[in-house]
């Protein structure tokens, strides 16, 4: 099993591209990152995690896609990812440049995850009605994968539409896709439709959930089996070996938001314990 960790890059935690060189050497196989694009101050919607007051690293998030070309930079072979990436909060042109550009220059080494998001007047602020984020973000991503994959490519739907166009770099191959959320037919019918796989945060209730998931991908047309990723897990031995028993090849550790003097002890216990 690959082990992978994740953080809340921010302006005052271990910096991105130290934490991924640290992660490569004790031989961890990725380091993904989540996306806010702003945190706005009335807070109408309460935290997704259920705490009471919203977390710093939230308003502090850095970039994705910018901070995962220093933690490609500083590495040879980390895989990188967005864990998670929100494209209904994102243009689709500008942002498959970016993404096929971070793969190109890291030599294949992205992977997209995505997801709805939560909060619902961040997502307002970009011009998106909170019920139609999923719509949105599924055409978003359709709308970026065609151009990864066609040397000409327009798109006509209900919220992106663009000629037939060109659009350079491409990715070094596809961009896996994942796609994080909770279990249900709706994300697994996304998940299936132009996803690899699912990325549940934290890793409960997985097993009960996979029938689901894959009677949605066959029902789909789907080959072989769908990925699944457990993100933001707090690993043990036990949590380890049930995951490599429903054969998932990737798990995603949490590290905390912070400067290296408290992530490299965890990284290093994770290693030493995991690896």
């Amino acid at each position: 099993m690959r082990l992978g960790v994740t953080m809340f890059a921010t302006d005052r935690s271990m910096p991105i591209a130290e934490l991924a060189r640290a992660a490569e050497e004790r031989g961890f196989s990725s380091v993904y990152v989540p996306e806010h694009t702003h945190i706005p101050v009335s807070r109408r919607t309460p935290p997704a995690t259920g705490d009471a007051e919203l977390a710093d690293h939230y308003k502090r998030s850095l970039d994705p896609l910018v901070a995962l070309a220093f933690a490609a930079a500083a590495t040879s072979r980390l895989r990188l990812g967005t864990g998670i990436l929100l494209p209904a909060q994102r243009e689709p042109l500008v942002t498959a440049k970016a993404v096929a550009t971070l793969d190109l220059l890291s030599g294949g080494r992205f992977t997209l995850g995505v997801g709805f998001g939560w909060n619902v007047e961040e997502i307002e602020d970009h011009g998106v009605p909170y019920g139609s984020r999923r719509d949105v973000a599924r055409e978003h991503v359709l709308a970026m994968r065609g151009l990864w994959r066609e040397e000409e490519f327009g798109f006509e739907g209900e919220h992106v539409r663009f000629e037939t166009s060109w659009s350079w770099p491409k990715p070094v191959g596809d961009v896996p896709i994942l796609l994080g959320g909770g279990a249900g037919p709706k994300l697994f019918a996304h998940v299936a439709e132009y996803g690899d796989g699912w990325m549940p945060i934290g890793g409960k209730g997985i097993r009960q959930a996979l029938p689901a998931l894959r009677e949605a991908w066959a029902a789909a047309g789907r080959d072989g089996e769908p990925e699944v990723v457990p993100v933001g897990t707090r690993p043990s031995e036990g949590k380890l070996a049930y995951f490599a028993e429903m054969g998932i090849k990737e798990v995603v550790c949490d590290l905390p938001s912070a400067p290296a003097d408290r992530v490299l002890p965890i990284l290093d216990e994770y290693a030493k314990r995991f690896l």
